[in-house]
């Protein structure tokens, strides 16, 4: 894969143009402004609410309530399709309804065990990664996110890559889904670089990463390599906030809280994907227990007016 994909070229392309006469600036076309908006014109990205963020609630509950929210698409998990194929649900059925509703789906989290050490258990991993797939395909979703929980400590990261240009084509060829790479603190891959590193070296035109502001946060990798980033290498973009306590080496999942609850330079960050280029969803993502106590619709309401504040002092 040629890097330019992953990392932006805007800086040079500056310098160029700043060093091109006044005649040549003048005769060049006008850039088109117009984008695409969403949320009556507040963001610039479709605004996703991942089902984790309401768990309790069953899958079609948490259909109805994103829609009634007025998100743009949901982002489901694997193990609430596979229960809802269990129990006699069509997912492409699901798929037609999400659609109905004025959602889409532009992940779902994910193919766990894709990318072990091994041959032999990478064999094995092959029935469930297609399993995943398929039903992920059968509700529309654009994308599924490949999480290196199993590559083990001292993983090679070559195989891993190779590994995940393998699950690329799976994906592409046989069921028309882009799988992504995700990084989680709690895995080996735990930073957006390391992540990132894998991606480029999957050496694949279609290989793509899933940032989650709350991993940069506590894997203590930073927000500032967001800059360095090109929109079309993002698949999807996930976020919440983080409070001030506990430390941060005490902060797990269940500590996620709401937008400009926390102490995260949400504005800012969103600042900067916008100015990678970006054009798809973001998606927030929050397991926090104490909200799955409370009114689950309320959940999701507050949740998208506080990405919309923050969306509007951001500027984008």
């Amino acid at each position: 894969m040629e890097r330019r994909k992953f990392i932006t070229l805007g800086a040079a392309a500056g310098i160029a143009a700043a060093s091109l006469p006044e005649i040549a600036l003048a005769e060049m076309p006008a850039i088109d402004k117009k984008e695409k908006r969403y949320q009556k014109g507040i963001s610039p990205w479709p605004v996703c609410l991942d089902t984790a963020t309401i768990r309790p609630a069953s899958l079609k509950d948490k259909v109805k309530i994103a829609a009634k929210a007025g998100y743009d698409a949901i982002e489901p998990w694997d193990g609430e399709l596979q229960k809802f194929e269990a129990e006699g649900g069509n997912l492409k059925d699901l798929g037609k309804e999400i659609k109905d509703l004025g959602l889409f789906v532009p992940s779902v989290i994910g193919l766990w065990n894709a990318l072990p050490p091994t041959k032999e258990l990478w064999d094995a991993s092959l029935k469930d990664t297609r399993n995943r797939m398929r039903m992920a395909a059968a509700i529309g979703a654009e994308h599924i996110q490949t999480i290196p929980n199993t590559v083990g400590e001292n993983y090679s990261q070559k195989w891993i890559a190779d590994r995940y240009r393998d699950i690329l084509e799976i994906g592409i060829n046989e069921f028309n889904i882009l799988p992504a790479l995700v990084f989680v603190k709690y895995f080996p891959v735990k930073t957006l670089g390391q992540a990132t590193g894998i991606a480029m070296d999957a050496n694949h035109p279609r290989a793509m990463i899933i940032p989650d502001v709350y991993h940069m946060y506590i894997s203590e990798g930073g927000f500032e390599a967001i800059k360095m980033l090109r929109g079309e290498s993002i698949a999807i973009f996930q976020f919440n906030d983080a409070p001030a306590s506990p430390a941060l080496a005490e902060l797990k999942d269940e500590h996620r809280v709401y937008p400009g609850d926390g102490i995260l330079p949400l504005e800012q960050i969103f600042k900067d994907l916008k100015g990678t280029g970006f054009k798809g969803c973001i998606s927030l993502e929050m397991y926090n227990p104490v909200y799955w106590k409370g009114d689950l619709q309320n959940v999701a309401d507050t949740g998208l007016r506080k990405t919309l504040e923050i969306l509007k002092k951001a500027g984008v």
